[in-house]
């Protein structure tokens, strides 16, 4: 039953969604999931509910393979295994737990692939099959998050409704005075 209500993962079939970040925005995330593991300690708990091997599947994945200038961040489990030294089980339930965080979310990328099968009379044919290579993971800048409040009550813009194409239908010299006055 709990498969039915939860939500799907969106499937893209390119790289998948990519925020490029620069180094302090790198460590911000770092310092938010410290801070975040801190408030959210139960009693008992020695370091909280990221582990050291949480924070060393974020580090990887953040310094590791996250693409700055792109964004692009779509390791397998395996390898971010390996860069993290732990298990590929470790691996699985860290993502979820730094998902839950709200310090990174992903989507699975997917594959279309041409494969030659034996039909229902044993005659060869082409089918086409979809599988999944790896996830695409994005962080989430907690200053990024402040940047844009949300506590607008309308999702209209402001100004008037056809002020952009009024001022692209000015000629270029009219724009041009326009911008240095």
């Amino acid at each position: 039953m709990r498969s039915i209500l939860r939500s799907r993962r969106p499937k893209v079939f390119q790289d998948g969604p990519g925020k490029p970040l620069d180094r302090n925005a790198k460590f911000r995330i770092q310092t938010f999931a410290r801070a975040w593991t801190a408030k959210h300690r139960q009693p008992g708990q020695h370091r909280g509910p990221l582990t050291r091997a949480a924070f060393e599947v974020l580090q990887a994945l953040l310094w590791g393979f996250h693409n700055a200038h792109t964004g692009r961040c779509f390791p397998g489990y395996e390898a971010i295994a390996t860069r993290a030294k732990c298990a590929r089980s470790t691996v699985h339930v860290t993502i979820k737990v730094l998902e839950s965080a709200g310090i990174l979310t992903w989507v699975n990328r997917i594959v279309r692939v041409k494969k030659r099968e034996l039909d229902l009379f044993g005659r060869p044919v082409w089918r086409w099959r979809i599988l999944r290579t790896s996830n695409a993971y994005v962080f989430n800048d907690p200053i990024s998050a402040l940047a844009q409040p949300n506590s607008s009550k309308s999702e209209n813009r402001s100004g008037t409704q056809n002020q952009e194409s009024y001022r692209s239908s000015l000629p270029h010299t009219v724009r041009a005075s326009l911008d240095n006055s």
